[in-house]
Order: structure tokens, then sequence, then C-alpha cells
């Protein structure tokens, strides 16, 4: 067993116990030592340099560490906070690369042998650059915390050919279309479905709404978070909690749901679930089971819930909005130089532009106000 001044890691300060922590891994293993207290190390700072005066026995195995310890320190230290992002993490760590490079050697895997696995990989190009992108990060957190010399990410070297091609052509609505389909949606779907299109709200958004969210007097909607898996988080991006203008028949629309909703109070859901009993609001599953029906019944196509943002993107087209006005109603946080050169965007334009989507969406749809009254 080798004696090493240990200065990776992890410093914590445990307030149950009230000592400063020392945390670091071996191998797999994750390791522990007690510092001291706040008295004998004030700050952070302090324990740290603590820390650097202290020779930690840490075994270090002579053949190195594999993918699978590499994962197990990734998964502790740096797996992202957002559910639905650390979930496709691990789908694609326990499905993919676990399999075929978990009993490898980190400091083994190579670029061509990656490269042509992600070539036979039964996944589409855009999960293939996941992959990818998640096996540079693992030897990045390698070199980070490490277990490899700092040098020239192998992975950087592997290409992944057709990497945007899309498999399935993102699928927009046009105005007929769309008209038909609200014809076919029983509420509050087709509530659902009007702010979706309307706004471009990603359905994750439209599901966590409250009805605290909407200003009846200012006549906007403040967007604030998401829900996936019936989890509530952040909206996807910071750029994505926005306060839009609503249009007066999305207004209205609002207006005569909340009246004949059970669930009615400030803190209660637009969409509550009545299985649920208000207490979450109607599922992702049962949002596309709902959209399935009424698309088949509308003979509209396959759609999916993400369609009605795309059709807010065509609508912004039609109706000759700006490059730079189409970037900020969509809330992209990151956007390409040649959509940023135009600045910022005067909010009037964005309004003018959101009225124009608004009389696409509610064109010729008189009759859907009165069944709003009846079902809502």
């Amino acid at each position: 067993m080798r004696v090493q001044r240990h200065t990776s890691g992890s410093v914590r300060y445990d307030k149950r116990r009230k000592t400063w922590n020392y945390l670091w891994y071996d191998g797999p293993t994750r390791r522990s030592k007690r510092i001291g207290t706040k008295q004998e190390f004030p700050t952070k700072a302090a324990a740290w340099k603590q820390v650097e005066s202290l020779e930690i026995q840490q075994p270090k195995p002579q053949d190195g560490d594999t993918v699978h310890s590499v994962i197990t320190r990734y998964e502790a230290e740096r797996m992202p906070s957002r559910q639905s992002t650390a979930r496709v993490y691990r789908s694609f760590l326990n499905n993919h690369i676990l399999p075929k490079w978990g009993d490898t050697l980190i400091q083994d895997v190579q670029p061509r042998s990656v490269e042509l696995w992600l070539r036979e990989l039964p996944l589409s190009p855009k999960s293939k650059t996941h992959v990818r992108s998640l096996m540079h990060g693992l030897v990045e957190f390698a070199m980070w915390s490490g277990l490899l010399g700092i040098s020239r990410n192998p992975i950087s070297l592997v290409q992944n050919i057709g990497a945007t091609r899309k498999v399935r052509k993102a699928r927009s609505l046009t105005a007929e279309q769309f008209q038909a389909l609200l014809k076919e949606l029983h509420e509050p779907f087709a509530t659902m479905a009007l702010l979706c299109v309307c706004l471009g709200l990603r359905i994750s958004e439209a599901l966590a709404l409250r009805w605290s969210d909407v200003d009846w007097l200012g006549s906007t909607l403040c967007v604030q978070r998401g829900i996936v898996e019936q989890v509530v988080a952040d909206v996807k991006t910071e750029g994505s909690a926005r306060t839009f203008s609503l249009t007066s028949e999305l207004l209205e629309r609002l207006k005569s749901c909340k009246q004949r909703s059970d669930f009615s109070g400030a803190k209660d859901w637009i969409f509550a679930s009545p299985i649920k009993l208000g207490r979450l609001p109607y599922s992702y599953t049962g949002v596309w089971r709902e959209l399935v029906r009424a698309a088949e019944a509308a003979k509209v196509g396959h759609l999916g819930t993400h369609s009605f943002r795309h059709t807010h993107r065509s609508w912004l087209d039609a109706v000759g909005t700006s490059i730079a006005v189409q970037q900020k109603m969509m809330r992209h946080a990151d956007i390409r130089t040649t959509m940023n050169i135009y600045g910022d965007v005067v909010t009037d334009e964005m309004t003018t532009a959101g009225v124009k989507v608004s009389q696409l969406a509610f064109q010729g749809n008189g009759a859907q106000a009165e069944q709003c009254k009846l079902s809502c």
C-alpha cells in the first residue's frame, strides 16, 4: 500500500456532527476522513489546507480504473441534477456504455474502437451523438479526478457520421389540420393544444402551469417550471422562463375553463388530473393517448406532443416574423451566431407576431368557444 499526499476529492461540512469531512474515492469505494470542527477550521479554505498537510493512505490499483468505476464516481459527483437529463444519461450508460466498456480500463479506451462500435449501435444519429458526448464526458471526468493524466481527450477524434441527419422529419400542422384536430380533442386537452400552438410551449411547461401563473388583469401568462414524469422542476433552460402576452381569445378560453374546473384555486394546476384528485396534472402518457386518438379521428396523420411547438415555429414563418423575433419567441438558449446579430427585439414585435399566430389557431373556430363552455 502506497502512502501519498491526496489533494483531490471534496471537503464538506456535516451540520449534524458539526465537523469538516474529507471525501474521496478509492476506486469505486467512497472513503471519508474527519478533519476537524469549525472552531479548529473556521472556513472551507482552512479545512482544505489541513487536508493538504495530511498523509492519507490511498490504495491505487496497479492496473488502473475501469470504465465501470469511473461511471460510479461520475454518477456521484457529476451527474446532471435535472431529473429528465439524468434519466437519459443513465439509460445510455446502463444499456450501451456499460455492457460494452464496463470492464475496460479507462486508459485503454481508443477512438477507433469507439467509432466502430458507435456505427453499429441500433440508435438514431442524434442518440449516437449523445452517447459519444457522454463517453467524451467520462474521459474528461477521469482526467479531472486524477484517474488519467491530463492530455487530449481521445473521444474528440471519434466521428459520428450522419449526426445531423434526422430519421423522422419534424411534423408541423397547417391551420386547417389544426382546426380539424381541435374539433376532435376533448377538454382540457383542446385548451392545452391552443396554449402550446399559440405560445410555443413545451408540453412539460404546459402541464406545469398553475392558475396563479395567469395575470387576468394584465393578460399575461408566466412560465416558470416544468414537469417530467410527474416530478416538478425548473424549465429546460434559463431562457425558457418567460412571461407571455395572452390574446383576448386565449384569455377567455382560460377563464371559461377555470370557472368550470373542480380545481380552481391559485395553487391548483390548470390541467389538474381528476384521477389524481387534482394533486398532479395529467401525465404525459395521458396527453399522448388523447392526441393519438384525436389525430386518428381528424385524419391528420401521426403526431407527437412536440408537434405543437414545431407548428408554432412554422406559423411564425408563415406570418412573416423575422428570425430575430422567432429566436426570442421560441426561447432557444443555444442559438447560432447568425440568429444573434439582430440583437434584442422590441416587445411590441413579439406581441404582434403572437397575435397573428393566435389568429391562425382561432380562425373559423367560433364553435370551439361554445364547446369549451359546455365541456370545460
